[in-house]
């Protein structure tokens, strides 16, 4: 069970009060110790974010249905691949489907953790931009996610299954309880975390080994239409709203700083002046 968000606000207060009392020792790790505590408490004020806006969310259940079947018939009018036929692949196959189940429920938040953690012990310079990143992207989809979408799951007639609750693995309960909301389909927050790891962490890395991790967010895309859960347009979307997040990088405040107000950093110095005599004088300022 995760966190709900008092305790995880509670957990901010504690991280800020650490930095505090931090800043007045001079120990060796004392400045790693208190930047690494500040991180914590705001990935935490960003989980908390997300818990109580969950609770948050509109509960129309009536309009949910309604845009989700409307998304459906978009779908079909771009032909996109059938969910359905996706699901008809592995439902032979149990251990398949359990599997599938098993990494949409768990594997996005320890992913996204590990990442992080790479990121800050190894890559800290890349760190700010991708935390951002997630920041924005995350924060976007929370603002859309309160009107909210049913998955296919829950609408009748699609002839889409229950995985989750076909193999009594669902995290969700009745509508309005579980750990996550479940008229929230519209953007795949699962698929936007795992973009996020896949593709910072080709970017942050040098190894030859590091386009393994892109298995992650082609995984997560897989299974959170395999289980239902999900729309192939929630993960487009996604990815487009990543995109953007990345992108708004390049207008962030301290690349502003560093070219200055109106141009360069550094002023270039005015050419010397030479004499009649051949000689070179330092400008008059």
């Amino acid at each position: 069970m995760w966190l709900e968000w008092e305790p995880a606000a509670m957990a901010v207060f504690l991280l800020v009060a650490l930095v505090v009392a931090l800043r007045s020792v001079t120990a060796r790790w004392a400045g790693v110790v208190s930047a690494f505590a500040r991180e914590l408490a705001i990935m935490f004020t960003l989980y908390a974010v997300w818990r109580l806006a969950n609770k948050l969310s509109l509960m129309d259940l009536d309009g949910a249905m309604w845009r989700g079947r409307w998304l459906w018939d978009l779908q079909r009018t771009w032909h996109l691949p059938s969910e359905v036929a996706v699901q008809q692949m592995i439902l032979p196959h149990p251990l398949l489907v359990q599997f599938a189940n098993i990494y949409y429920a768990v594997a996005h938040v320890p992913a996204m953790i590990v990442f992080l953690v790479w990121l800050f012990v190894w890559h800290r310079p890349r760190y700010p931009q991708l935390r951002n990143a997630l920041a924005l992207t995350t924060g976007a989809c929370l603002l859309i996610q309160l009107i909210p979408v049913a998955p296919p799951r829950l609408i009748p007639g699609l002839g889409v299954i229950d995985t989750p609750l076909l193999y009594h693995q669902s995290v969700y309960g009745p509508i309005g309880t579980g750990i996550a909301a479940q008229l929230s389909a519209l953007p795949s927050v699962h698929v936007a975390w795992a973009l996020l790891v896949g593709i910072g962490a080709v970017m942050v890395s040098e190894s030859r080994w590091r386009w393994v991790i892109l298995a992650h967010p082609i995984l997560t895309c897989w299974v959170v239409v395999a289980t239902g859960n999900h729309y192939w347009v929630d993960g487009l979307l996604a990815g487009l709203l990543l995109a953007a997040a990345l992108f708004a990088q390049r207008w962030h405040p301290l690349a502003a700083l560093q070219r200055g107000p109106g141009g360069p950093a550094r002023a270039q110095a005015p050419p010397a002046v030479t004499s009649h005599d051949g000689e070179s004088c330092a400008p008059v300022s």
